[in-house]
């Protein structure tokens, strides 16, 4: 019954809906429909499924927990491992080092060079030693008929010790040299005898300390003279020291340094030449550092009294140096400017050019300032580099000039064959490279060189100063037993002023003269017999340039030496 009703029901309700849309059809007018809220879907709410479902049964089973037990049983094993032996590695032999060794070589043009160095352990701290040397030839120059032989003979003999707050040394020796004057302008003359000879003693010593406030100080006497009678003293002091001040450390360097002589006569008049002076140098300095840059600032201040005019004098010079590491060692930018007050000598004059005459004026020269400024570092691990710039301010700078032949009344260095000694104020301006390579320790590689410009104030030129000065050095370790090495000197142009006419009834003639450049080449080899005994040979001047180091003064031609060395202790 219920369902009867719920069909009629359903029926009824049908045919009312189609007959209200039959209606609405015809009734129904255009209009226009706003939408007041836009339809916002959402989605209902998804039942999720968890991933670790519960269960609820009763015949789940649970894991059992399981514990592993391991017996260790012995068992008896006749097995015997290899034991590991280690690669064996070659070693080089250690090299063994001598305390003393003497050297003989011979060579042509009558050469002979030897040398004995010594010294010995008396204790631990206590060493004793001493050092001999003697190098002379025959000369044979070609083309000069003056003699031309040279002798250099020299003994030093040293004692040093060590202790535990200090350690001191001293030595003493003596040297004694023989020249010729043989660079006579007119080599068809009669012969007579050029010959001269200096003679050097020598005493000084030194001493350091350990954390005191005096660190160093060092002490020199030297006697120098001729077989002309002439004859120079020279005492130099130093001694260097610490001063504390708040907290940090001001070092200070003191130099007292005498020199005083004679000579028989100048060059132009037969009147005796005294000569004498003493300065005193302080030369404290500050040094800053801060990550990488370094500065050092300082000064020097020089009295000079001169003991035969009794005039004395107060100098003051800068003494600054900075460096700064613009890439670690690979580039390091530095600089300074400095001075002083430089002591000339008969020594030093004699020691640079063996054929001045005993017959100059000695006066010291003043170093106004001496500016640097240059980069240096590496390029790699085995390859350095320096470049840098300089100039210098020089007051009273001493220059070799050629003596002229006085043609009447002369002495054997008075025919034109002999140097002198003029002043100057020189302004110096020079650019220096250096390049190192040091491929392995077995080979090495040096070059330098250098170029000059001067300006003078009265010498119309810096005479006998180079323009260019270079150099190569080699050294090169073949194997065990063969090494060999090379170097090559190069010296540009230089200038002199010859002055002729002297005692004649004609005016003198000045004529500037140019040096040409030369360049000198040298090699040598050698073999070691064993640890103790080695030969060797060398040869000099390789390419047999007949150049003049000074004007009228030729050197000796391709020269052959060879020796042996042998070391030794005892």
């Amino acid at each position: 019954m219920f369902k009867q009703i719920l069909i009629l029901s359903l029926i009824l309700g049908s045919v009312t809906v189609l007959s209200a849309q039959e209606r609405n059809k015809d009734s129904l007018d255009a209009g226009t429909v706003n939408v007041v809220k836009p339809y916002t879907p959402k989605i209902s709410d998804a039942f999720k499924i968890k991933e670790t479902p519960s269960l609820n049964d009763s015949t789940t089973a649970k894991k059992k927990v399981i514990k592993y037990n391991i017996f260790s049983i012995p068992v008896a094993s006749t097995f015997t491992p290899a034991k590991g032996k280690a690669a064996t590695v070659d070693k080089e032999k250690p090299v063994k080092l001598f305390d003393n060794y003497a050297s003989l070589g011979v060579g042509t043009y009558t050469t002979i060079l030897g040398e004995v160095y010594l010294n010995h352990e008396l204790s631990n701290n206590e060493r004793v030693g001493g050092y001999f040397s003697h190098h002379s030839s025959a000369g044979d120059i070609e083309g000069i008929n003056f003699d031309n032989n040279f002798s250099e003979t020299g003994l030093n003999a040293h004692y040093s010790q060590k202790l535990s707050d200090y350690s001191w040394k001293v030595e003493g020796g003596f040297q004694l040299q023989t020249f010729n004057w043989y660079g006579v302008p007119d080599q068809s003359m009669p012969t007579f005898d050029v010959d001269h000879s200096f003679y050097t003693a020598q005493f000084g010593g030194q001493i350091n300390f350990e954390d005191a406030i005096i660190n160093k100080g060092s002490v020199l006497y030297r006697r120098f003279g001729d077989d002309l009678d002439s004859g120079e003293n020279r005492f130099i002091l130093k001694t260097g020291f610490d001063i504390p001040v708040q907290g940090e450390s001001i070092n200070a360097e003191v130099t007292f340094d005498y020199l005083g002589g004679s000579f028989d006569r100048l060059y132009f008049v037969e009147d005796a030449y005294d000569y004498g002076n003493f300065n005193l140098t302080v030369a404290p300095s500050y040094q800053m550092k801060q990550d990488d840059l370094t500065v050092n600032l300082g000064l020097k201040v020089a009295y000079l009294s001169d003991s035969e005019t009794s005039e004395s004098d107060f100098f003051i010079y800068p003494n600054i140096s900075a460096s700064y590491r613009l890439v670690d060692e690979l580039m390091i930018a530095y600089g300074s400017i400095e001075g002083g007050l430089l002591q000339n000598s008969y020594y030093d004059f004699a020691q640079e050019n063996p054929f001045v005459s005993p017959t100059f004026f000695i006066a010291p020269t003043d170093q106004t300032y001496n500016v640097a400024l240059g980069v240096k570092g590496k390029l790699s691990n085995s390859v350095s580099y320096n470049v840098s710039g300089h100039y210098r301010s020089e007051k009273n700078k001493p220059l070799f000039n050629i003596n002229p032949d006085l043609n009447v009344d002369r002495e054997n260095y008075q025919y034109g064959n002999s140097f002198g000694v003029v002043y100057d104020d020189v302004s110096t301006f020079s650019i220096a490279g250096e390049l190192n390579i040091d491929v392995n320790r077995n080979f090495k590689l040096g070059l330098k060189g250098e170029y000059f410009t001067y300006d003078t104030d009265e010498q119309a030129e810096a005479w006998n100063l180079p323009d260019i000065k270079g150099s190569v050095f080699l050294d090169y370790q073949i194997d065990e037993h063969w090494f060999a090495g090379a170097n090559l000197f190069y010296v540009g142009e230089r200038k002199d002023r010859l002055v002729t006419g002297l005692g004649t009834l004609t005016l003198p003639v000045t004529t500037r003269v140019t040096l040409d450049s030369y360049f000198d080449a040298n090699a040598h080899v050698g073999y070691k017999i064993n640890d103790q005994l080695s030969a060797f040979a060398k040869v000099n001047n390789i390419a047999n340039q007949d150049y003049q180091r000074w004007l009228n003064y030729p050197v000796q031609g391709i020269q052959f030496l060879a020796g042996a060395t042998y070391q030794f202790d005892f």
